[in-house]
Formats: structure tokens, C-alpha cells, sequence
């Protein structure tokens, strides 16, 4: 995709949301390194200010925009009219971080990346929808860190696997997708999985071995999970969204692997077991 001003070829503007957050750091920075291209960095915090709850801020971070990606807030009231703005402002190609079978997921998970898909769906422009299993970084970053550090993660998620992603994978699509020429990637779903589909227990056993100290597994009920969470300081919409999640995969509609980032990027994803190592040898489960 490349914008024209009069008879001069331009390089595109591509805006991308959520650039301080897990996978739109990631976004920036491997289109920043990979050629022509115009990175507008957007978030509360970035260098271009954007906020969901503030629509003066979203003129200026659309202006000029050629593709966008878009990562949904959790409440999805706002997200409908951002995007018929986005399209009116320019955007011909939105690219939209969703989740493994998010209509499946129930009303208190996803709301807002639900949104996000119908809306660009309307748009009339290219839309490309990306649909992420777990990111491994769920491990190291934020969810799932503090109790790994404790030395027992409980979940209530039985013997289900989960195909756990990279989230370096999921930004090389998104990149791939944002700045391919032609249409290819238009109205297309990915699926993105990582290469096997471990149990959190087993997930847990590599992550204890690559860390060289003892991290156990407990399963625990749906009812359990959400006490502990309420009992650590969670809010109750943050407990409730988070065993919708593990209900939706409880029942299997995030278990199987997929071939899409092969599909895209020519390669297989990323493994667990050499990330833990990468990791561990940091001292981030110490």
C-alpha cells in the first residue's frame, strides 16, 4: 500500500494504537525497521496522544493515516464511532487485534474487540482481522507473572491445551499485513497459534525447568479462581472477564493449532521452550 500526494508516491502513514501495550510496542518497532514507512505511535502515554475516553484526541492521531491498528479498549461503546471516523478521515486498511474464537467468548469477555471486528466491517475498507491465541508474555509481563514468582500459578482450566503464541509473531503479522501491497490480506481472519498446544501445567513445568526452580500447577474451580482474584485486589468485572476467558477455553475452542502465521510470514512460530530459556536467563522468574 503505498499513498499518493498528487503525481508523488508517498510513504504510508500507519497508526497504530495500544503502542505502549504488549503487542503495539512490537508493531512500531518492526515497522520502524522495516522500510518505508510512517509510524504514528499512539497511546495515553506515547508520542502522539490518544485516548478512548477523549474523542479530541482521535482527529489528530487519524490525520494523514493511511492503515491503522487497532487495538479495542475492553468497554466497546466508543469503538464503533472511532472507526466510522477513522474511514472517514482516510484509513483504506484497518487491522484489528482480536482473540481465538471471540464469538464464543460471552458477555463479560471481548466486548470491545468484538466491537472492533463489526466495525471495520462496515467500513467498506480492507479490514484484516487477527485472532491471537494466549502470548507467551502472559508469562514474563503481567498476567501470570507474579504468581509464577510465588511458585504456583493456579488456574482453573484442567487439562484443556492452549497453543501459546509469541507475541513477536503476532506483531510480525500485523506488520506484514499493514504494509503489503495489494489487497491479499483483505477480509481475511487469522487464526494465530503458536506450534503445539501444551497444558498450563505443562507450560508450567517448561517455564519451571528453563527458571531452575520449583513452580507448581493447581487447578482450581472456576469459583476458586474468581476468589482469589477478588482476594488479590482485582476488580470484580476483571475477575469476571477473566473466567469467561478460561470458560471459552475450558471448552476447547482455543485448543487446536493453526497454520496462519506460516500462512503469512512463510515460517512456523515461535516455540515455548527456547522463549523460557531466552527468558529465565534474565532472572524474570528468579
Amino acid at each position: 500500500m503505498t499513498a499518493k500526494t498528487g503525481t508523488h508516491r508517498t510513504p504510508p502513514t500507519v497508526l497504530v494504537l495500544g503502542a505502549t501495550g504488549k503487542t503495539g510496542r512490537r508493531v512500531v518497532a518492526r515497522l520502524r525497521a522495516s522500510g518505508p514507512v510512517t509510524v504514528r505511535a499512539a497511546s495515553r502515554s506515547s508520542e502522539v496522544r490518544f485516548d478512548w475516553t477523549l474523542p479530541d484526541t482521535w482527529e489528530r492521531a487519524l490525520a494523514g493515516a493511511d492503515a491503522l491498528y487497532l487495538v479495542a479498549p475492553d468497554d466497546p461503546s466508543p469503538v464503533r464511532e472511532f472507526v466510522r471516523q477513522a474511514a472517514a478521515s482516510g484509513v483504506r486498511r484497518f487491522v484489528v487485534l482480536s482473540g481465538r474464537s471471540i464469538e464464543k467468548a460471552g458477555e463479560d469477555f471481548g466486548q470491545g474487540m468484538t466491537a472492533a471486528e463489526a466495525a471495520v466491517q462496515e467500513t467498506g475498507a480492507a479490514w484484516t482481522l487477527l485472532r491471537p491465541n494466549n502470548f507467551f508474555q502472559n508469562f514474563d509481563e503481567d498476567l501470570w507473572l507474579p504468581p509464577l514468582r510465588a511458585g504456583r500459578l493456579g488456574l482453573p482450566i484442567g487439562d484443556m491445551p492452549e497453543p501459546f503464541i509469541d507475541a513477536e509473531d503476532v506483531a510480525e503479522v500485523a506488520a506484514a499485513v499493514l504494509t503489503a501491497a495489494g489487497d491479499g490480506h483483505a477480509g481475511r481472519v487469522y487464526e494465530l497459534s503458536g506450534p503445539r498446544a501444551l497444558t498450563f501445567a505443562d507450560a508450567t513445568r517448561v517455564i519451571a525447568g528453563a527458571a531452575g526452580r520449583p513452580i507448581r500447577y493447581e487447578e482450581l474451580t472456576p469459583a476458586a479462581y474468581r476468589a482469589e482474584l477478588l482476594a488479590e485486589g482485582w476488580p470484580e468485572e476483571v475477575a469476571d472477564a477473566l473466567g469467561a476467558l478460561f470458560a471459552l477455553h475450558r471448552a476447547g475452542h482455543t485448543s487446536e493449532v493453526t497454520d496462519d502465521v506460516r500462512r503469512v510470514l512463510g515460517r512456523a512460530p515461535a516455540d515455548l521452550e527456547p522463549w523460557a530459556r531466552s527468558v529465565a536467563a534474565r532472572g524474570v522468574w528468579a
